[in-house]
């Protein structure tokens, strides 16, 4: 389980499940019409099971006392009556609530992925996405069934057993104060049950986020394993986490199996000895039998509402639960409180041109305060229409400080500019219809080759532009697939090889024609006759863009007009290739494959 749901638990666990379940009164507020009228409707049904004792009070009372056969038959045609109308009114109250609470169900969801894809990327690196699935869909599906059955019957059984115990106390005090005896014991039970199984609720719904997370890996990683004959070890380790689930839903169910026979036991008891004092009165003449019948029959038709009290409990813990881990998610800010407060406060934009990073400094959200930054004080200038090749060794920061420009992270320090414009300032809609990335690692859709590329440029429609796109990244495999670029790729792409996914991913991020584009090392996987290839169409898009490239290889290196050298989250460096090469030892180091080694007799260079 993330760190961030361990420290959420922890802090929202003591909060009360009727403040937790009052979050979602914004979404039932809608429909709070249409529900009330289903609760109501079932109240009214609960009610009129109340009335058959009075109708076989009056039928033992009267027409069988007076052996009056007419009575009899009217009686139990009231009785039948009575039933169907119960029976109607019960399908009435399904058929109100099924649509609108489908309807806050979906509500429910559509917010939760339209947050999910408003939240930084820094939120993602922290959340394991098997639980962010099991949020969107076990969790909202516990919702709607708590909403559809567990909120309207603890509404519906509390005004049942209020209105039963006044119908008891009615008809004979004596036997309905037995029968309310068993009452503050099971308040009591009631109580520390809530508890107890709150927890475990809670740490059940958290072990299957982490078990979807598992299984998710498992199907994405499916090469990796049967490639390194790690399925033993995985399914091992599935089957432990899913033993682990298996605990916890027994301790749970031990828990309610504890509530029910409590709730069971005791009123069973207390019917037992109203019985027997009701039998005793009636055998001295101090009670009717048709008043002890229908006492009986009340307390009988009170015994399912008092019965599922449990049963109630452990569902409305249960979305108490689900609403919380709902609610961690969108409560989570979008926002970086610190970034909003530097773009209000940076009023001075300048109106030079390109691609500006101002002392830049970032440190990953979860790293300590202390530790050290993984960019510190950058400094650099792109101008407009120039395209810069950013130079490092492995975990120089790089990919950092790309993905820093479309604000997949957003700077701890200092600013970035587009074109004069602190990009903190600009919404993000606009900010990445400016700027175009392709991803080191790429990632497609389950889509076709035509939606995957497009998705770079929602606003390209013609076909040119996509024929365009898919010559520069010389993608022209794709019209050898089934069907041409509508052939479905398939689940992140894995039925085309790395190169072709490259390659598609650079036709995404080139379809547009974007003011700035971020390349990070977009030719890394192509063979040496394909990546000249590509160089070369891609040199006619980067003189209509200012780009920033990621580059480790001498050859996409001479697509840059200037490189900058980053090392140690800072520049070091800024020329143009042949100048670093000629000034700069450790460009040349870079550029020249070579590694130094100390012997015993000086620094010795050894060609790799």
């Amino acid at each position: 389980m993330p760190t961030t749901t361990r420290a959420t638990t922890e802090t929202t666990g003591q909060l009360s499940a009727v403040r937790t379940l009052l979050r979602l009164w914004p979404y039932v507020r809608p429909v709070r019409a249409r529900w009330a009228g289903a609760a109501f409707v079932a109240v009214l049904a609960s009610c009129l099971a109340l009335v058959f004792p009075l109708v076989l009070k009056w039928i033992v009372d009267g027409p069988v006392t007076e052996r009056d056969p007419g009575g009899v038959w009217l009686g139990a045609g009231v009785l039948l009556v009575l039933g169907s109308a119960e029976a109607l009114l019960f399908g009435l109250r399904r058929w109100l609530v099924a649509r609108p609470l489908a309807g806050v169900e979906a509500a429910l969801r559509a917010d939760l992925y339209r947050h999910l894809q408003r939240l930084p990327v820094s939120f993602h690196d922290r959340w394991a996405s098997g639980q962010l699935l099991s949020r969107g869909t076990t969790d909202l599906m516990v919702l709607r069934m708590f909403l559809a059955f567990p909120l309207t019957f603890l509404i519906v059984n509390g005004v049942t057993i209020l209105a039963g115990l006044t119908v008891l106390i009615v008809q004979d005090w004596g036997l309905g104060l037995v029968l309310l005896a068993p009452a503050v014991p099971l308040i009591a039970f009631c109580y520390r049950f809530e508890d107890g199984y709150a927890k475990a609720s809670r740490r059940a719904q958290d072990q299957v986020g982490d078990l979807t997370t598992v299984v998710e890996e498992s199907v994405l990683g499916i090469r990796v394993i049967k490639g390194f004959g790690r399925h033993r070890s995985q399914a091992r380790a599935f089957r432990d986490l899913a033993r682990t689930v298996r605990g916890t839903e027994l301790v749970k169910a031990r828990l309610l199996a504890g509530i029910l026979t409590v709730i069971t036991l005791l009123p069973e008891v207390a019917l037992g000895a109203a019985l027997v004092i009701g039998t005793i009165q009636v055998a001295d003449g101090s009670l009717s039998a048709g008043t002890l019948v229908a006492f009986l029959s009340t307390a009988l038709t009170l015994r399912w509402p008092i019965e599922s009290i449990g049963f109630l409990l452990a569902m409305s813990q249960e979305a108490a639960t689900a609403t919380r881990r709902y609610f961690e998610v969108m409560d989570s800010d979008p926002e970086d409180p610190r970034v909003l407060a530097d773009a209000n406060t940076n009023a001075d934009q300048r109106a030079d041109d390109g691609l500006r990073f101002e002392r830049v400094a970032f440190r990953y959200p979860d790293a300590d305060e202390d530790s050290t930054p993984t960019l510190a004080l950058v400094d650099l200038h792109i101008r407009s229409g120039e395209t810069m090749a950013l130079v490092g060794s492995t975990g120089s920061g790089k990919t950092t400080l790309t993905a820093l420009v479309p604000r997949l992270y957003d700077v701890t320090e200092g600013r970035i500019t587009l074109d004069g414009r602190d990009i903190t300032a600009m919404p993000r809609a606009e900010l990445r219809e400016l700027v175009s990335v392709a991803f080191e690692e790429p990632t497609l859709f389950s889509a076709s080759v035509a939606d995957n590329v497009l998705m770079g440029a929602p606003a390209a429609t013609e076909p040119a532009q996509l024929e365009q796109a898919l010559d520069v990244a010389q993608a022209h495999f794709v019209n050898r697939l089934p069907d041409g670029v509508d052939t479905e790729v398939g689940e992140q792409g894995l039925s085309l090889s790395g190169g072709q996914r490259q390659r598609l991913a650079l036709a995404r991020s080139v379809v547009g024609t974007p003011r700035f584009l971020i390349l990070d090392d977009p030719l890394s996987a192509l063979d040496v006759h394909t990546e000249a290839a590509v160089e070369a169409a891609l040199r006619r898009v980067l003189a209509d863009s200012t780009a920033l490239v990621v580059a480790h290889r001498p050859s996409t290196v001479l697509l840059a007009d200037r490189v900058a050298l980053l090392s140690e989250g800072r520049i070091t460096a800024v020329g143009t290739h042949h100048e670093l090469l000629r000034r700069n030892a450790e460009y040349r180091h870079l550029m020249s494959g070579e590694h130094t080694e100390e012997t015993g007799s000086g620094t010795e260079t050894e060609r790799v």
